[in-house]
């Protein structure tokens, strides 16, 4: 079972960590990112923070909050993941609110496990190891979230909506990254979905090409795609909107694309635990089409209008969307 890993840092190390789950409506542009995090500065104590987005593709754009509580307000429930203040992130509920000048924010929502968890690093010795800087994992990468989440005055019920539930940790984000997941795809087995962390890893001077490690459920049989030994093999074209990429695994090779509309981008800032942060944009209503083309059987495609998430982290500062106004770290 996942759990929080910032217990076990030494007081003089610097960490991070979050939790995060994402849900969108099955049939319309209208999803959900909720992230708890964990930041720990050298020598300093862990405080956490709660991150809210709303994306509604009918709307003028995301709506953002966020919350940073003191040390104090920082635990591990019995049974759950994190709890900052009386936020509560657990396996099978997520409670909690989180109100700003700019939205007051509160949810209340039950998760309902969908596929077996699994890591994104193929090889166990990479959780120990100091290189990559960065881990994670999906403990339910297919789930589907019910219950109500409020606006200030509006009101949204989910109803089984199809999501995920993710978890990372480290002492340093990647130089570069790129988070995928899609679900939705028109009349496929819900057990269809995909999900890929893609990175680029800075090793002194040098930053490597794109290593891409990712698992496509296609109709409840799983492909693990990419991995280091495939390095050559990954391609990605990104900017702030969108990415390409083709990524294989044994007798499989996934080719794909995905695409958000520029007003429907949410901007935050990222922090490392030594101090330099990135720009990150994030779009939980984007497009997604996938070929995924499987040696000795037809190749499958599948699309879906609004039900990818797309997430880019970078150093760049002019692309073009608004940095909310919360500071990280």
């Amino acid at each position: 079972m996942a759990r929080a890993r910032y217990p076990e840092i030494a007081p003089e190390d610097g960490h991070y960590e979050s939790f995060y789950l994402k849900a969108g409506h099955p049939e319309q542009p209208l999803a959900v990112w909720i992230r708890y995090t964990v930041h720990k500065r050298p020598g300093l104590a862990a405080h956490g923070s709660i991150w809210f987005t709303t994306f509604d593709g009918q709307g003028e754009g995301p709506l953002a909050t966020k919350a940073t509580l003191p040390p104090a307000e920082l635990s591990v429930p019995p049974g759950g993941y994190i709890r900052i203040g009386e936020a509560t992130f657990a396996p099978d509920r997520v409670e909690g609110s989180v109100a700003s000048e700019l939205l007051a924010a509160s949810w209340k929502l039950e998760v309902e496990p969908g596929g077996e968890p699994y890591r994104h690093l193929p090889r166990e010795w990479m959780y120990r190891a100091q290189v990559p800087r960065t881990k994670l994992e999906s403990p339910q990468p297919g789930a589907r979230v019910s219950g109500v989440v409020g606006l200030d005055e509006r009101r949204i019920e989910l109803d089984g909506w199809p999501g995920m539930v993710g978890h990372n940790w480290g002492v340093q984000h990647a130089e570069r990254w790129i988070w995928l997941h899609g679900s939705s795809f028109g009349e496929r087995d819900r057990r269809t979905w995909f999900d890929a962390a893609l990175g680029r890893i800075k090793l002194g001077p040098l930053t490597t090409p794109w290593i891409g490690n990712a698992m496509l459920s296609l109709d409840g049989e799983r492909h693990r795609l990419g991995g280091i030994e495939r390095i050559r093999s990954t391609e990605v074209g990104e900017t702030p909107r969108g990415c390409e990429l083709a990524i294989a695994g044994t007798g499989v090779t996934v080719f794909g694309s995905v695409r958000a509309d520029p007003k429907d981008l949410v901007g935050w800032l990222y922090a490392d635990p030594d101090g330099p942060e990135h720009h990150t944009v994030n779009c939980s209503i984007a497009r997604m089409r996938l070929v995924v083309r499987r040696d000795g059987r037809p190749d499958a495609e599948l699309e879906t209008a609004h039900g990818a998430t797309y997430e880019l982290g970078m150093r760049e500062r002019d692309h073009g969307v608004p940095i909310q106004p919360f500071p990280d770290g």
